[in-house]
């Protein structure tokens, strides 16, 4: 497992995105050259699916590499088939691991409406999005950058919302803080997620008022 991972980095770290590309890897005696092409389609003609790894052993690699969150987004560079793997199994599995209690909780309700963006979710862990001059503070651009660690709250969510929406289940991250800006950027952001969106009470309220969306 140890050799497999290693070359598996190797593979996802050196990647070609104009050319085809190898993944070499060992298992006993026995090697195995796998062609790879950027953005495949897997037409009936593509080599992609005459040679893949299959999907255990990836995930078998994925959780010895405990999820890494940027190697998983080299993987998803490599063809649609790995995209979509790292759609469906490996961002779901990082934001598990990541945020274990939120996203039991957010499960609990018998909804999947997380399936198909866990993406997303796991950018929201790890990615603050910053801001660009001229959208909600005049002056101030801040670019987006990766945080080191992420903690969100479902107590610190319940005041950013109106008393009549208290029973909606907001989770917020801990402030972001831009202090390095200077005084103009000394802004902090927030990231946070709701739970069961469509049925919620600030869902309702935003309708009934017919808020307008930020135009981004």
């Amino acid at each position: 497992m140890l050799r497999l991972t290693m070359m598996f980095c190797w593979f996802v770290q050196n990647r070609t995105y104009d050319h085809c590309f190898f993944c070499t890897y060992q298992v006993g005696d026995d090697t195995m050259i796998l062609t790879k092409h950027y953005r495949c389609v897997h037409s009936s003609s593509c080599q992609c699916t005459k040679g893949h790894l299959s999907e255990d052993v990836i995930f078998l690699v994925f959780r010895q590499l405990n999820w890494n969150p940027k190697l998983i987004a080299a993987l998803s560079c490599v063809c649609k088939w790995f995209d979509d793997l790292a759609k469906r199994v490996l961002w779901k599995e990082f934001c598990k691991t990541r945020a274990p209690k939120m996203m039991l909780d957010l499960q609990s309700c018998g909804s999947h409406s997380v399936d198909g963006n866990w993406r997303a979710l796991g950018k929201l862990l790890i990615y603050c999005s910053g801001c660009s001059g001229g959208q909600l503070f005049n002056s101030i651009q801040i670019p987006g950058h990766f945080v080191y660690r992420t903690r969100f709250s479902r107590t610190s969510g319940k005041s950013f919302l109106l008393p009549h929406c208290r029973t909606d289940v907001l989770y917020v991250s801990d402030p972001c803080e831009h202090l390095d800006q200077g005084d103009d950027g000394d802004v902090g952001f927030f990231r946070g997620m709701f739970k069961s969106f469509m049925v919620s009470k600030v869902r309702r309220m935003l309708i009934d008022r017919g808020a307008q969306l930020h135009p981004t």
